[in-house]
């Protein structure tokens, strides 16, 4: 039970006088005037008014006169007669827009139900759609109270007599309703209320000594006992859905809420309670003091004597009364417009009005009441943004108090609204972090922190030192519940030193870099380190190699070289990783590796036999430094046997086709390192010759200098000359060496012995009898050589004369062509028949059929193409002075290159028709072109 007494007391409404509209110069129908200025001033009501309701936009009154009044909003006032004698109850339902009076035409007790329908109209006045009366049987009783429901198809009626009459089915027509006795009781009924639930429909039913409440809406009517306590006329209600639709019931000790099948709270309101009314969330009681004569519930409501009655405005919700005024002798109260209108006896209306939402706040606000305007602010559906304003002046006011676990709480709910720092800097007291704490950890909690607020509720875990509050913050479940920026939350764990919690973070939300940067440079954990990199992606597991591999291979070698084996193979993400197994089988390129190794060439030796045996088209950078390293190891060892080993595997590796296309580098790194054989094998393999016979002139090795004469030589015939010219130069006795240059020298015909004698003219030690050999079987050779060229010369001369006399017999003798068969079918020879001067003849169809030209003969053809494709090719090659001078250098034989020129035609004098005869100048080109030939010709011999 709720004291009231406890209950503040607000002016949460505004009163004033209801004043007849502008221009209303008519009296109001039955009103008494008066004089003087306020005659017209506030609006009076027709006296007898015996009964009151609202709805659909207007005030109903209904008088002793049998009248019904309507006053709609413009308080034009305007009635017709329902009844000849007087109006005793009224019903204007809110959906519709029916009215339901009982009142009575005659004398005695007989009163009438009649159903108005406001929207139709009978000669003026409302038509009238149902009449009946409103007495059940045959015994006289007196309506009491009334009630429709808005469905239109219930209607209940109580009597004094304790008896309640439903009415089920259509109430404005006679035939499509029924009329029953529900209840009958030995109390007078002083209330009832229909409340519909779903499908299931209500009646709750109060007399002056009990409550109960029966479904209709069903067929035996269940009734259920709710109470044993009544009240008077007209001190009973409904609820809103803000109360849950509670029947209310009025008695003078307490007020009491009611469901359909038990009591709620009940309030204690003291006071004889006259009037009972529900509007907008308020419970409207008007009640006269006790110290105050008392009157019966029945006919104290219709004396005429003044008095005072308290009407008070409850907030059931809240606890608080909303308005209290005193009012003389009040007939009824109403809700209509959105306000309150209290009808007094003297015909006066007073209107209600509710302050808004704002000015309610603000007067809370004056008085601190902090707590009610939040309660009030939500019962008045206020926005988020106001709810928030009005918790931080909440939490201003708690704070100016010194309560600030109280202020933090108000702050908190202003989260998402309120800027944070506003509430920061209020807390940054270092006896206030706890205070603070509070704040952030719900701030995160709802995903409106940022780095910062991160960073502030990580540095006060650790100033309170609280582990189990920083562990419940940061091990969270899942991805989803985390309220923080992770990276930041790592940076200000590891900086306060809280490196578990800080790698915590790091591997549960996949931070490598930091996880890694934590364990190498704050723990000092390399094997935990490098079993995590172990465990991670490729792409991520190759990054963070590239970028801690030196720092590791510094700390923990082997572990690393091995791992970075398979990195760069065939790449397994550990068993415990997170790594996704379905794209495993990537490698890494393994040259970019090579710099880790800067200080590790053991492990770096290793790593590069590995990849160049398990992956041999690794990178070229691989097997150069390979190269590199093995020369290294090569020259600076120092043991024979090891050596001898070491010199094998580099020798391997440059025969293994790996620096084909890099040749210049791997020469360059045989020489750095004075490798003696890689040099000369790569001089070999690259063909220079040249090179390699340079290189054993440098080291004076003799026999190795006609080895490599005699192993190029063919590709490279200045070998020869050039050992020649070597031999030459020394000192020493060499008459060895220069006889087998020469002896080859001869077989080959590369030099013409006329220079031959001057290289060896240079050496003193070469005496006559070194080349004296070498000069007879030059001789003889060429002795030999003059005459098979005399006897080819007196060949062709007379072969020429022989074709010189043909062409002449040609020019001067006829030709008689004896030919009897056909040179090509050999059949006897017909007419017609084609002759060539060749001597060939043949038969017309069959030189038609073969021959390819009329003007060839078509067996001399191909003979004759022959001859003509030189003679062009000549022509074509006469002017080639730099391939001619080319041959003539590179030929063993000059003077034969002279002749296949001569008989080119290259040095035939070439005579336009147009130019003059030149003797002069023809001679002298003659005599230029036969010094020439001199020349080569004495080279030659």
């Amino acid at each position: 039970m709720a004291a009231y007494l406890q209950w503040r007391r607000f002016v949460f409404f505004d009163k004033e006088l209801v004043k007849e509209p502008l221009g209303n110069d008519g009296a109001t129908p039955g009103a008494t005037p008066t004089s003087g200025p306020a005659a017209s001033k506030f609006l009076c009501l027709p006296p007898g008014i015996t009964v009151c309701d609202s709805g659909r936009g207007s005030v109903v009154f209904g008088d002793m006169e049998g009248q019904i009044w309507f006053l709609p909003r413009s308080l034009q006032l305007t009635g017709f007669q329902a009844y000849k004698l007087r109006v005793t109850h009224l019903y204007q339902l809110k959906q519709h827009n029916i009215l339901a009076s009982v009142g009575e035409d005659e004398e005695g007790i007989n009163p009438l139900v009649k159903i108005w329908n406001l929207e139709k109209r009978d000669g003026g006045n409302p038509l009238c759609t149902r009449i009946f009366p409103a007495i059940p049987g045959t015994e006289p009783t007196v309506v009491s109270c009334l009630t429709v429901h808005e469905n239109l198809n219930f209607m209940a009626i109580g009597f004094t007599d304790g008896s309640v009459t439903l009415n089920k089915g259509d109430i404005t027509r006679d035939r499509h309703s029924k009329t029953q006795i529900l209840h009958k009781g030995n109390y007078p009924i002083t209330g009832l209320a229909f409340r519909q639930a779903g499908k299931t429909t209500h009646l709750f039913v109060v007399t002056t000594e009990n409550v109960q409440s029966y479904i209709v809406s069903g067929k035996d009517y269940p009734r259920v006992e709710l109470d044993t306590h009544g009240c008077g006329l007209r001190c009973s209600a409904l609820s809103d859905p803000s109360q849950d639709l509670q029947f209310i019931v009025a008695g003078d000790e307490c007020v009491y809420l009611y469901q359909p099948d038990e009591r709620g709270p009940c309030f204690a309101f003291e006071g004889h309670k006259l009037i009972a009314h529900w509007f907008r969330g308020y419970l409207v009681i008007v009640s006269r003091d006790r110290k105050l004569s008392p009157k019966s519930e029945f006919t104290s409501r219709d004396s005429q004597s003044s008095d005072k009655q308290i009407l008070n405005i409850y907030d059931l919700c809240n606890k608080f009364i909303a308005y209290s005024a005193v009012f003389e002798d009040v007939v009824d109260v109403l809700a209509e417009w959105g306000s309150l209108y209290v009808l007094t006896r003297d015909g006066r209306v007073h209107a209600l009005q509710e302050k808004d939402t704002q000015t309610k706040l603000e007067m809370l606000f004056r008085k601190n009441l902090f707590e009610m305007a939040i309660n009030l602010a939500k019962s008045q559906h206020l926005d988020s943004d106001g709810l928030a304003q009005i918790f931080m002046q909440y939490g201003d006011h708690l704070y100016s108090k010194g309560n600030h676990d109280g202020a933090v709480q108000q702050y908190i709910r202003t989260i998402g609204k309120l800027e944070p720092s506003y509430v920061i800097r209020k807390f940054l007291d270092a006896q206030r972090i706890h205070n603070l704490t509070a704040y952030l950890q719900t701030l995160h909690r709802q995903s409106l922190a940022n780095a910062d607020h991160t960073t502030l509720l990580l540095n006060c875990y650790t100033k309170l030192k609280d582990s189990s509050k920083l562990e419940e913050f940061i091990k969270t479940k899942s991805e989803s519940e985390v309220h923080f920026d992770v990276e930041i939350a790592i940076k200000v764990l590891r900086q306060a030193g809280y490196y578990s919690h800080a790698l915590y973070l790091a591997e549960n939300h996949a931070h490598h870099e930091w996880y890694l940067k934590i364990q190498l440079e704050d723990i000092k954990n390399y094997q935990e380190a490098l079993r995590y990199i172990g465990k991670l992606p490729f792409e991520q597991a190759e990054s963070n190699m590239k970028r801690y591999g030196k720092i590791l291979m510094h700390h923990i070698p082997e572990q690393m070289t091995q791992l970075l084996k398979g990195l760069c193979t065939d790449y397994q993400p550990s068993l415990e990783g997170r790594g996704d197994r379905e794209a495993s089988g990537c490698r890494a390129n393994s040259e970019e590796f090579i710099p880790i190794f800067a200080n590790n060439p053991r492990e770096l030796k290793a790593f590069l036999e590995h990849m160049s045996e398990v992956q041999p088209d690794s990178p070229q950078g691989i097997y150069d430094t390979l190269l590199e390293l093995r020369l290294q190891n090569w020259a600076h060892e120092k043991d024979p046997q090891v050596k001898e080993k070491l010199h094998a595997e580099a020798i391997s590796l440059l025969k293994s086709g790996r620096f084909c296309d890099v040749f210049d580098k791997a020469l360059v790194l045989c020489q750095m390192h004075d490798f003696q054989d890689g040099v000369l094998y790569l001089y070999e393999q690259g063909k220079l010759y040249q090179q390699i016979m340079h290189y054993h002139m440098q080291h004076e090795q003799y026999r190795q200098v006609i080895a490599v004469c005699e192993r190029h030589g063919e590709q490279e015939p200045s070998l020869w000359e050039q050992a020649l010219s070597y031999f030459a130069r020394k000192e020493e006795d060499c008459k060895e060496y220069v006889a087998a240059v020469l002896k080859h020298i001869e077989n080959k015909n590369l030099m013409p012995p006329l220079l031959v004698v001057q290289t060896l003219a240079h050496n003193s030690t070469a005496t006559l009898s070194v080349i004296r050999d070498y000069l007879v079987q030059k001789l003889q050779k060429q002795s030999q050589q003059i005459a098979q060229d005399e006897l080819r010369v007196r060949r062709y001369r007379e072969e020429t004369t022989r074709i010189r006399q043909e062409i002449q017999e040609l020019k001067e003798s006829p030709k008689i062509f004896q030919k009897t068969k056909c040179s090509i079918c050999n059949s006897a020879l017909e007419l017609p028949s084609v002759h060539f001067l060749c001597g060939h003849s043949f038969h017309q169809h069959c030189f038609e059929s073969y021959s390819e030209s009329d003007a060839d003969c078509p067996t001399c053809l191909p003979e004759n193409r022959k001859v003509m494709d030189m003679i062009r090719a000549q022509e074509q090659k006469r002017d080639l002075h730099d391939q001619f001078q080319h041959q003539l250098k590179c030929s063993n034989d000059s003077f034969s290159v002279i002749a296949d020129y001569f008989g080119r035609g290259v040095f035939n004098k070439l005579t336009l028709l147009t130019d003059p005869p030149t003797a002069r100048l023809s001679a002298s080109l003659e005599s230029g072109l036969q010094r020439d030939l001199l020349m080569h010709s004495r080279r030659g011999t």
